[in-house]
This record gives C-alpha cells, structure tokens and sequence, in this order.
C-alpha cells in the first residue's frame, strides 16, 4: 500500500469517527489546499544551493570553527523572554476556551533567556511537566501561524502525560489553553491516554513527529507519530550507572533501590494517529496487538527493551524513513536506529544507525531525540539529535548523511547546543530538538530545558551568523555550510 492508499484508509477512518469529522484546518483560508509548510512552499531545495564561491574538491577535512547555537534576548522584534501573551484569534472563530498566557515570574532576562514557553498554570494539564516540543510553520494567503504540539503533566499523583496544542503568530509568543479543547479552534489539551487495558499507550503518551499528508483528491490529514507508555515494565536495575529519569517514564519511586537507583521504567513503543484539524485524533491500529506500529526487538536485539521517540520523514511516496531511539542492553548505551514503510503504517526495522560518541564526549553515554531534515532534490539529511554525557548531563548535536539511511556522520565533535550557565533556567539539561528552516537559510531549533528542581521548559535557539545551510557533494568530500560556519568532511 503506496502512500495515496494510505490516506485513503486514513480519510476512512476519520469519517467513520465522530471526535474526529471537522475538515477545515483551524485558521485557514476558504482554500486549504494553498496551505502549506513553509519549507515546502518555496522548495525547500533552496536551501541546500551551493551560493560559496572558491571552494575546491580537494580540500582537505577540517573543522574552521565550532558551530553552536545562541539563544540570546531580542530575536527578531520580539524578546523571547517576555512572557507569553494570548494571541488574538481569527474574527469569525466560534466560541472557544480563552488561551491562558504563561504566569508573569519575575524572572532576569538572564535566567529565562531562550524560554518561550513555561510550565502552565498550577492544577492545569501541564502545569507539573512539559516537553517533547513538535513545532510547525504554516503559511496561508494573508497571515503565517505557528503551531507546537508537546506533552504536558498535571501536579497529580501518578499523573500521565498527555499531548497538547499550543498556537503563535511568530514562533515566540504562545497561546495555550489549561483544559481540553472543545472546538476546531480551541488550544489545550488534545489527546489522551488510551483507557483499553490491551492498549500500548494506557499510562503516558508523547508527540514524536508530525507529517501532512495530502493529495488532489483528498483534503490536508495530520498524521501524528507518538511514543506511548504501558503499565508494563522493564528492569533496568543492571544498567544503573545509565541515567533513565529522562526522557523515558519512570515507573515509581519506590522501585529504586539502596543507593536511590532506578530499577523499572515503563515500556514504550511508538503509535500513529490521524486528525484534519489538528485536535481531535483518531488512531490508527498497528500490527502489533497493543495497537502499536511495532515491537520492540528479540532479547538478542540492540531495541529489544523499548521504542521511543519515532520521528518520520517521507523520502517519496512509498518510502517513509522512521528514526527512533532504545537502549541497547548489549553495550550499555543509547542509540538511534531506522524503520522504512511504504505506506507508514506498516514498518521493518534496519538496524542502528547512530551510536555513542568516544569517552569524554557529550553524548559517550548514547544518542536519542533524533529530528532529521531532508533535501528533496540532493537527497541528503541533517540530524539534530540529544546526547547524554557520563556525568548525566544532556546537550544537542548534529549529524549528516547523504542517503538518510546507514552513513551517518558528526558534525563536529562538540554540542551545537549545551546546558545554560549557572542560573539559566535550562542549567541541568537541553534535549529534544526539533529544527525549523526560516527564511535567509536560518534555522530555529526548539528544545526541552531541564534546569534546578528537574523544572522543565520549552526553549529556542537561533542560527548564529548569516546561518547559511548549503551541501555540495564532489568527489568523496562533503563541503557543509551551517549555522554560518564553514565545514569541510570526508566521508
């Protein structure tokens, strides 16, 4: 089943249920086919143009200087490091729950530097715990909207984490909503844990990628790509010097032991549902008898304890490429492996594909929190990825490939983006990048900051620089331009 087949089960489903029937993108124009991402919409090609000029084949493999991102006060007209006010809504909405802005702390602009979006209000679904920031650009006729999909965990005991929607008018600002939604137009709380006792995402569920699908004949379909936690767990108890408090679901407190170790996490494995307006969701049943896409790997497999974190892109209309992340028992670390389909539905695993850096790196411990680009005309892809360094701390990085596949490479052998300074609210740990292109060749990269207390946030970064992003392939040399550095790998 090619990928037009799929969404037509796909538009089957969604009219078979009632949660999910409205067919309107929420703010679009009268005509949603126009609406498109943006990378999409001016070819997301241009990108990887080769503008440098002097540049020869032969040159030798170099680093020139580290690439990093910034996240410094006063992008663009806005500062990041206001509070988030309520974004006004398009005039014709229906009657929706009002958005809810981010509590005004009294914070330096020091310590919230890069911080779009905080914990929301006490007692509210994500008032506890926030992360797993899903960010997409749209541009329509006569206006640009953002929208942030991520987990969020209310202050109760034994809380779940859930999906919510978040909207803004530049990437910066965010509406939010401390219920669930009601409307096609409402912002909060968008899709629950699953109550079937068979199911793979009863205990926690968390967005991993988002994919538009759309066709001549069928209206745009938001296919969501999610981890989902069971009740179901998995002794980790041997692998102690390996810290699992994140990103995976710790199963109790009191499953620690003498030395206040984790010994169970819940086991995860990755889902798949549908939605047109990007609220109200319909899941579609995977292989596997809990509902997932796929299990988890034999006892002798580098995945064989979890799935988590399925991150998806379409090389073309029947090969969907899904990048995930487990921890391989066998070598005691983190790694990201990749799945193709043909429809995205239904997957077959191909392996590893990126491993723990060499001692004394960021990410010796392992590699997780894959977000992958890809260039449709050359084919090549750029990976921001989370690593874990000995001492449990995490940072961003990124790696290159020219087929997407096995042939991955670092960037470089430092972190792009690392924990902030001492009093920085994102001091303890940076991880799950998600990257947008904007316009100039600059990128913004969003991300969970863990800082004091294991308080979570939602952060971005800029691309320093011109933040020119080129690839040229000549002979057996990769010349990379990123984030307004020049890079220069063999392969």
């Amino acid at each position: 089943m090619d990928g037009a087949a799929a969404i037509r089960r796909i538009n089957n489903v969604l009219a078979s249920s009632p949660a999910a029937s409205l067919t309107q993108l929420a703010w679009c124009s009268t005509r949603p086919e126009m609406l498109a991402l943006c990378a999409n919409r001016r070819s997301f090609c241009s990108c990887f143009s080769i503008q440098q000029k002097g540049l020869k084949p032969n040159s030798r493999s170099s680093i020139l200087s580290p690439t990093h991102c910034s996240t410094k006060p006063g992008i663009g007209s806005d500062n990041a490091t206001n509070k988030n006010p309520a974004i006004e809504q398009d005039s014709n909405s229906m009657a929706q729950q009002p958005a809810t802005p981010l509590p005004n702390h009294a914070l330096s602009s020091r310590f919230s530097r890069g911080l779009v979006l905080d914990l929301g209000p006490k007692n509210a679904w994500d008032g506890a715990e926030i992360g797993s920031p899903i960010v997409k650009r749209y541009i329509g006729d006569d206006e640009e909207r953002w929208y942030m999909w991520y987990h969020g965990r209310s202050d109760e005991n034994d809380a779940s984490d859930y999906i919510g929607l978040a909207s803004s008018s530049n990437g910066i600002h965010w509406a939010r909503g401390v219920g669930p939604v009601q409307s096609s137009r409402d912002l909060g709380l968008v899709m629950n844990c699953r109550e079937d006792w068979w199911a793979f995402d009863t205990k926690s569920i968390r967005p991993s990628d988002l994919v538009i699908m759309s066709s001549p004949m069928y209206s745009a379909v938001y296919w969501l790509y999610y981890t989902g936690f069971s009740s179901e767990e998995v002794d980790i108890s041997e692998f102690s010097e390996v810290p699992f408090d994140h990103p995976e679901r710790v199963a109790h407190d009191d499953k620690k032991n003498e030395n206040h170790e984790t010994c169970k996490i819940f086991k995860s494995l990755p889902g798949l549902a549908c939605s047109q307006d990007g609220r109200h969701w319909a899941r579609i049943e995977g292989d596997h008898h809990s509902g997932a896409l796929f299990d988890v790997g034999s006892e002798t497999e580098w995945d064989s304890l979890f799935i988590a974190a399925p991150k998806v892109v379409m090389h073309s209309n029947d090969d969907f490429r899904m990048y995930y992340h487990s921890f391989d028992a066998e070598n005691n670390q983190y790694a990201i492996g990749i799945a193709r389909s043909k429809d995205g539905i239904r997957w077959v695993k191909l392996g590893k594909i990126l491993e723990r850096g060499p001692n004394g790196s960021f990410d010796e411990f392992g590699v997780m929190n894959a977000n992958v680009v890809r260039n449709p005309k050359e084919g090549t892809y750029l990976m921001a990825y989370e690593g874990l360094a000995a001492d449990g701390g995490r940072s961003i990085g990124i790696a290159i490939s020219p087929d997407g596949l096995k042939n991955w490479v670092r960037l470089q052998d430092d972190a792009v983006l690392k924990p902030s300074e001492e009093d920085g609210w994102d001091n303890k740990g940076v991880g799950s990048p998600c990257l947008v292109e904007m316009e100039s060749y600059t990128w913004r990269l969003y991300y969970k900051g863990i800082g004091q207390g294991r308080k979570a946030g939602i952060g971005m970064a800029v691309s320093e620089g011109q933040g020119n992003y080129y690839i040229l392939l000549m002979s057996n040399n990769a010349i990379i331009k990123l984030i307004g550095k020049l890079y220069i790998l063999t392969f």
